[in-house]
């Protein structure tokens, strides 16, 4: 029951001011990493050929000196608004540098990346990263962890939630025994801190998501969807690289079908990084269709 609740509470963040079928609609995104080098070179043009593309929702990974790919907030909300857009995630670094002991309260730098995420209309604020001098002792990951849970206190002012995103090494780490990735859920409040999986990330450090989606359901809020291939000479994450959906060694239909029916998992967000003999927005466009054909 209590995991049931967590991911009513997740699609009513969500989904707020949108009718089921809508809701529906809106949970395919596109993590604008993928097209990283165009938005560099030509940011609206991008968003515009994503738009075409079919995609509805985007995940920026782009946020400076109070700009979203060099537009202040209100600006880039029209932007995408424009292109009917919408942006209910994002990635912003919260890091030790954000969070004052002495007043026991978040610099403005980080009040300020707050409210411009609920500006631009987003419903999670997500930390893709936890510093390394965070994971070496039990007592200071904990109490960053707490750091955490005040995070989405603060989020939920502006109607958000805060959350993290995982890369390889919470899998690869222990604290006093423990995999980081598991103190990091046994340590949060899920009721302000959602999870985004990206299922890809940890494949090559023993990560497997069906797994963690069975012991933590209703957790995952958020997923970074995404396939993987291995590389014959190493390299990449562990020795992976990202590829086309379906074409690598994940059972991607499988976890993103877990995620939805038991993961919690409202916002599905694509991510591909790496793209072979293709360029980005041919692969963001397969992997596209290859979602909508699963019924996303």
């Amino acid at each position: 029951m209590k995991n049931g609740a967590l991911a009513i509470a997740a699609t009513t963040v969500l989904s707020r001011t949108v009718s089921a079928g809508e809701e529906e609609k809106q949970r395919l995104g596109l993590q604008l990493y993928s097209v990283r080098a165009d938005m560099l070179i030509n940011p609206l043009g991008t968003l515009k050929k994503v738009a075409a593309v079919g995609y509805k929702n985007v995940e920026h990974a782009n946020y400076v000196d109070r700009k979203f790919y060099g537009q202040r907030a209100a600006q880039f909300k029209k932007s995408l608004d424009d292109l009917g857009l919408s942006m209910p995630s994002g990635h912003t670094v919260m890091g030790k540098q954000h969070w004052d002991e002495s007043k026991n309260d978040f610099t403005d730098e980080w009040k300020y990346t707050v409210e411009d995420a609920a500006t631009v209309g987003q419903r999670f604020v997500i930390s893709p990263w936890l510093d390394e001098s965070l994971r070496n002792n039990m007592d200071d990951f904990k109490r960053y962890m707490e750091v955490f849970n005040k995070c989405g206190e603060l989020c939920k002012k502006s109607g958000m939630k805060f959350g993290y995103h995982n890369h390889n090494f919470e899998f690869s780490t222990q604290i006093d025994g423990k995999r980081l990735y598991d103190l990091i859920l046994d340590s949060t409040n899920p009721e302000l801190v959602i999870q985004q999986m990206d299922i890809g990330n940890m494949y090559g450090a023993g990560g497997r998501a069906l797994e963690l989606i069975k012991q933590y359901p209703g957790r995952f809020v958020s997923m970074h969807v995404k396939d993987e291939i291995k590389l014959p000479n190493g390299g990449g994450m562990d020795g992976y690289e990202s590829t086309v959906l379906g074409k690598g060694v994940l059972p991607v239909k499988e976890i993103v079908d877990a995620g939805k029916s038991s993961g919690g998992t409202v916002l599905f967000h694509v991510e591909q990084e790496s793209y072979q003999d293709q360029t980005a927005l041919a692969a963001v466009k397969e992997d596209f269709d290859i979602m909508k054909k699963w019924g996303y």
